[in-house]
């Protein structure tokens, strides 16, 4: 009888003990909860800037409505999160120029299709030009327009600089017709400032809405500095490709007032263009343990013209030598009518050999013609006695096997 007695005074005991802790969770939880007020549910991070949630809305284009921006103006904390801007050197210096710029209040409640009509005063007359009238020719050659906005923040001494969107942006890739735009900012002259907004995919018309704080510049400089936007598409197979620049002097620019909203077209980079034959974009990979090379052919710029209409329709034959012998050959498909051709197609050799030293590889771009014969447009060869970026392209491949290298090469006469 003692037995079944303290068994169902421990379980009692359990019982009581049980409640009491999942009453005591329970309350627990409900405190945490209350006392979690937060300004934000969260803080998306991208590289060089905190983008708040308002800001995240793809949906919200430049020039929006008095209600949403009254709204978002509301909804803003005094006190945001933000994050130090990353210090780092650029290279290349840009010119100096000097343009007088006013200030205009009534360009926050702006709408885009009043927009150059109501900063008369902050538009030189050739962007105005411009933008009001473009002939067919002028349309081909413009590089898009990038809206922006500057602000100083005297509380807190910070320069704060919005970059919006980008409209009618040129594509990039011939097949989809579109690009992958992104943007670089840098504050010149000191070059200390350099951040990047997020890559779009596929769009000519990118909508960023991305806010970048400088904090510890004093007002008294803002005058001495320019800001330097570029404006690149993303490529994954090499390079990112350069659309165009703006350079914006921010002598004679009066942020006392307030934000301040901008536009600039976009101009083409100055930088020496590439000349001759054109250039050759190939992807190369030697495989040691099946003694095998993989060649990708993916790109051709700035290719000549090699047709009376001013186009040529160029392929890619890939030659494979050894001991200056011939053992096999390849070829890409034809692109018809363009200087710029995406190939983006692989051949692998079988090397008869242990190693690269007696391997050189030849690539010839010809204009195809059923007519006559295919011209040949230029020439370029890989190999241990190659010169220039063939020779070290070779060098790489030869170092560090099992890895695809890819370098643009010009293409010399054939």
């Amino acid at each position: 009888d003692e037995i079944p007695t303290v068994v169902g005074i421990f379980s009692a005991f359990g019982l009581v003990f049980s409640v009491s802790l999942f009453a005591w969770i329970c309350c627990q939880r409900k405190s945490s909860k209350s006392n979690k007020t937060p300004p934000y549910k969260f803080v998306h991070v991208l590289k060089g800037v905190d983008i708040y949630p308002e800001n995240l809305n793809s949906k919200k284009k430049f020039g929006a409505d008095d209600k949403s921006e009254a709204k978002t103006k509301s909804a803003t904390p005094k006190n945001s999160l933000h994050l130090d801007l990353e210090k780092r050197d650029l290279n290349g210096n840009f010119p100096k120029t000097t343009t007088k710029m006013q200030s205009s209040p009534d360009l926050e409640n702006s709408s885009p299709k009043h927009f150059a009509e109501r900063k008369k005063d902050s538009v030189s007359p050739d962007s105005l030009k411009s933008i009001t009238s473009l002939s067919s020719e002028d349309k081909q050659d413009k590089l898009g327009t990038l809206f922006f906005s500057l602000e100083y923040n005297f509380e807190k001494k910070a320069f704060v600089v919005n970059i919006k969107e980008a409209r009618g942006l040129p594509a990039m890739d011939e097949q989809s017709m579109t690009s992958d735009p992104y943007i670089k900012m840098t504050i010149l002259p000191e070059k200390k400032h350099k951040v990047k907004t997020r890559v779009l995919r596929k769009t000519l018309d990118p909508a960023f809405d991305e806010t970048f704080t400088f904090y510890g510049i004093p007002y008294s400089q803002i005058q001495d500095l320019t800001l330097h936007f570029m404006v690149l598409s993303f490529d994954r197979f090499s390079r990112d490709d350069v659309i165009g620049e703006v350079l914006i002097p921010l002598a004679g620019i009066e942020l006392s007032e307030g934000r301040l909203l901008m536009d600039r077209e976009i101009i083409k980079r100055n930088v020496r263009k590439s000349s001759g034959r054109g250039e050759l974009l190939v992807s190369l990979c030697y495989q040691s343990t099946t003694n095998t090379l993989t060649v990708v052919v993916l790109k051709a710029r700035h290719l000549p013209k090699s047709d009376v209409s001013g186009l040529s329709d160029p392929y890619v034959k890939v030659n494979l030598y050894h001991a200056k012998k011939r053992i096999s050959k390849k070829k890409t498909h034809v692109k018809k009518c363009t200087p710029n051709a995406v190939f983006n197609e692989l051949f692998v050799f079988d090397i008869p050999c242990e190693g690269l030293d007696d391997i050189s590889i030849e690539f010839l771009v010809l204009d195809s013609d059923r007519g006559s014969r295919n011209e040949v447009i230029g020439r370029l060869i890989l190999g241990s006695s190659a010169e220039g970026t063939g020779g070290e392209h070779w060098k790489e491949i030869c170092e560090y096997p099992r890895r695809q290298i890819a370098k643009w090469h010009m293409l010399c006469d054939g």
